[in-house]
């Protein structure tokens, strides 16, 4: 079967949800024996691969601002798409299904994964999650099937379009932790001297709060923030103010690999307090690690955690700040081996692929 994947940044991955999800099961895919198509946006990839791990990459030019990237990207990868004689498009995300019907219309089928509901992101204006609303509403009537990677997003898709998406769920790899070491060179870390926040520096995935809630804590753990701006760079500036009169935070900017790996493993505590989320592959990371994990307690997150975390107040910077207090203090019988069979359990990269592989045939 002939595959366009559109709605990744880029491959290879170096960040984000998605881009993360389209390489793992992009991969898989390919090892079972399809011919993939991932369209790329030029200014994401470090460097520039017609293939990578089996699957070819075409790269596209886009507008490179904040509201016209995504659509004029999509546009062009749709086009090419049909181009190129796909037999299935699969479209991730809102903002890339607004063209799900332009694949339709030519006789080809269709995918639509939703990562999250985009148009709750503090980071748009009134027009773009209007837009993004009307991408939700023609990939659900125009995919041949729509995929949830979160199931608590279910029951809106059923209430609103009497739709029910399948559930697939993002995957994770269950590794050994890797040596501190990096850590001790890179930025004079300890193993489990910090806090960790690791993810895209923007305003729904909650810094700010953490921010504000760590500056009234007495203790001696860094707060260390790991990530980049996503079109937000007006958002990172503040956060960074916010954070200036204190030394205990320690802003790394983005991070990948050894290092990335290092961070999430010998955090003492890993928190999220996001705001809107589809199925946090960062939750996953740091789970799947065995790291103690303290997050909002929005549906999406504590479907991840289970009974294997803990969860504060959304946006409540008061009741984060005594959470931290508590497990700061005790971190009360928590079992790291318990979290780490948990994830490995539920979310599989290989099921995840063979799954959505089900999908495709299914739509046949």
């Amino acid at each position: 079967m002939k595959i366009a994947m559109i709605g990744q940044k880029g491959m290879p991955s170096r960040a984000g949800g998605i881009e993360i999800h389209v390489e793992e099961i992009g991969c898989r895919l390919a090892q079972f024996g399809h011919e993939l198509i991932i369209y790329a946006r030029g200014d994401y990839c470090s460097e520039i691969l017609d293939d990578y791990k089996g699957m070819r990459i075409v790269h596209i030019s886009s507008v490179n601002t904040k509201h016209f990237d995504t659509i004029s990207y999509t546009a062009a990868a749709t086009i090419h798409a049909l181009k190129s004689g796909a037999e299935l498009v699969h479209f991730h995300a809102l903002g890339p299904s607004l063209f799900a019907f332009l694949p339709r219309f030519f006789g080809r089928k269709v995918i639509c994964t939703v990562h999250g509901l985009d148009w709750k992101r503090e980071k748009w204006g009134r027009l773009t999650k209007l837009i993004l609303k009307l991408g939700e509403q023609i990939g659900v009537r125009f995919a041949n099937q729509t995929i949830s990677v979160s199931e608590t997003l279910l029951p809106y898709f059923e209430e609103k379009y009497r739709k029910v998406p399948r559930y697939i769920p993002n995957g994770v790899y269950v590794k050994p932790k890797p040596s501190a070491e990096i850590l001790l060179e890179k930025f004079g870390l300890e193993e489990e001297s910090y806090i960790l926040f690791l993810s895209r520096i923007v305003p729904e995935k909650g810094l700010h709060l953490l921010i504000e809630a760590f500056k009234g804590l007495k203790t001696d753990k860094k707060l260390v923030i790991a990530g980049g701006a996503s079109h937000s760079d007006q958002y990172l500036k503040e956060v960074n103010r916010q954070a200036e009169d204190n030394p205990q935070i320690l802003f790394t900017g983005f991070v990948e690999g050894e290092l990335l790996e290092a961070l999430f493993g010998h955090a003492y505590l890993y928190v999220l307090p996001s705001t809107v989320e589809g199925l946090p592959i960062s939750l996953l990371e740091a789970m799947s690690y065995g790291t103690l994990c303290l997050t909002s307690d929005i549906e999406e997150n504590k479907a991840v955690l289970g009974d294997h975390g803990y969860t504060f107040r959304s946006r409540d910077a008061e009741d984060l700040r005594d959470c931290l207090e508590r497990l700061l203090t005790s971190k009360n019988g928590y079992d790291d081996q318990e979290t780490i069979n948990y994830i490995k359990g539920r979310f599989s990269w290989d099921a995840v692929a063979a799954d959505t592989e089900n999908v495709y045939k299914s739509v046949f």
